[in-house]
């Protein structure tokens, strides 16, 4: 029997994947307990398998899907193939976050008849009284990920939940074993969240050891431990603070201050700093380089205006890595990793970039321009501040060396402060903003 079916033709022999929950049958109806007390292949969990053994004719074929997952459609194929009643077991609503949008991605999703469920997210809901309309639904139901760490990539397995916790004021998790209530609730504390949130925790949902604990602490469920399966439900309880997204003051980071220097802290200035970041043409999943990040001001904003995308950031000062850290703290950033050490080292270890901003360059200015423009992605910017004409001529020249397309901007501001009883204009130091795109080299162009 084939897959791909003509528009408005209905498979008469559809794979069926049917919503289960821990109760077994009690939780299906009459027409999901008549297509699987009549399948001729039973697909699912152990644990499912079992619990609606005695649903099952004695003569079907039973497939447990446990780490088998990539073997399943091959095996819903097969059957079908063969003209055989397939059933596949999911757990609640196969399409939240289960195994229905899996299969319908590798077969055509008129091969498919879904027959939901309730699920385990809306039950816990509805036994705290927690309305979820407005609630967000993140998985953490993967390998483990180990305990989280401020400043973990994106790869780490409860990043989204990190990046939810910022943005949302309700979430609704789905663990696992590895990844459970308590590792949230330290994942909250590390990132200075412990306050904000209360917790609840429902385990065993329909079976008889059910327990529903609510209106826990971060500080109080990081000390437990909980029967699986479980969900995690959290709501804030200190209302988020709204955020200026660019532009911020410079007074709003804490800034190194080297002796003698009469114009304020090391730090890229507003102005520069504001035309820098519209220059790297960012996006809201944009993956970010800060190299020579110093007080981090351009990667924190960088990292506000990517609320979906990443920045990684190094520098080589270690007293300005701890003033970073602390202006990301501040800021309740968690898409932002930093690093100690001097580019280029860590680079290779990073996805390629989108955007690149270099602050400092530590003395290795064209390689990293090479090496920056080489990893761009495409369309991706490379941006560049200096304040002496030796690093903008080194920069003008590796860019012409390497075919990319560049300009250049001047930036001279001048900020009003008092004298006596009226006002004048105080000039900044001039700054060249250097942009760059990888380009044709010029051997290319004459090819």
């Amino acid at each position: 029997m084939k897959d791909s079916l003509e528009p408005g033709f209905r498979d008469p022999n559809p794979c069926r994947v049917i919503g289960v929950l821990d109760d077994g049958a009690a939780s299906l109806d009459a027409t999901a307990l008549a297509h699987l007390r009549t399948a001729d292949v039973v697909i699912g969990a152990s644990r499912q398998l079992q619990t609606l053994a005695g649903e099952i004719r004695p003569q079907a074929r039973r497939l447990d899907l446990g780490g088998e997952l990539a073997r399943v459609p091959g095996w819903v194929r097969a059957a079908r193939a063969d003209g055989l009643r397939v059933v596949v077991l999911a757990s609640g609503d196969p399409l939240c976050h289960g195994i229905a949008a899996y299969l319908g991605a590798r077969l055509c999703l008129d091969a498919l008849e879904v027959l939901p469920n309730r699920s385990t997210l809306q039950l816990a809901c509805a036994r705290i009284g927690l309305a979820w309309q407005d609630a967000v639904i993140v998985s953490i139901h993967t390998r483990d990920a180990g305990e989280w760490s401020v400043g973990a990539e994106p790869g780490h397995g409860l990043y989204p939940l990190a990046q939810a916790l910022r943005q949302h004021d309700r979430l609704l998790v789905l663990t696992s074993p590895d990844n459970s209530p308590d590792r949230v609730a330290r994942l909250l504390m590390a990132e200075g969240l412990g306050e904000d949130f209360q917790l609840a925790v429902a385990e065993c949902l329909l079976q008889p050891g059910e327990r529903v604990r609510s209106g826990l602490s971060a500080a109080e469920t990081a000390t437990l431990r909980f029967a699986d399966p479980n969900v995690l439900l959290l709501w804030r309880v200190q209302p988020r603070q709204p955020t200026v997204r660019f532009g911020l003051a410079d007074a709003a980071y804490a800034q190194r201050q080297p002796r003698g220097n009469q114009e304020g802290g090391l730090i890229t200035k507003q102005e520069v700093r504001a035309v820098s970041l519209a220059r790297l043409q960012l996006r809201a999943d944009s993956r970010v380089w800060d190299i020579g990040a110093g007080s981090g001001s351009v990667g924190l904003e960088a990292a506000r205006l990517c609320p979906q995308g990443h920045v990684w950031a190094i520098e080589k000062n270690a007293e300005d890595v701890a003033i970073a850290a602390r202006n990301r703290a501040a800021m309740g950033l968690s898409n932002h990793t930093l690093v100690h050490g001097k580019a280029p080292e860590h680079l290779d270890r990073w996805p390629d970039p989108d955007a690149v901003f270099i602050g400092g360059s530590g003395g290795e200015l064209a390689g990293l321009i090479t090496l920056c423009l080489s990893r761009l992605r495409p369309g991706g910017w490379l941006v560049m501040n200096f304040v002496t004409l030796e690093s903008l001529a080194t920069a003008t020249q590796a860019l012409t060396v390497a075919g990319a397309a560049w300009d250049v901007l001047q930036l001279q501001a001048a900020r009003s402060k008092p004298i006596l009883q009226m006002h004048r204009m105080a000039a900044e130091n001039p700054v060249w903003i250097v942009c760059a795109q990888r380009g044709t080299a010029p051997e290319e162009a004459s090819a």
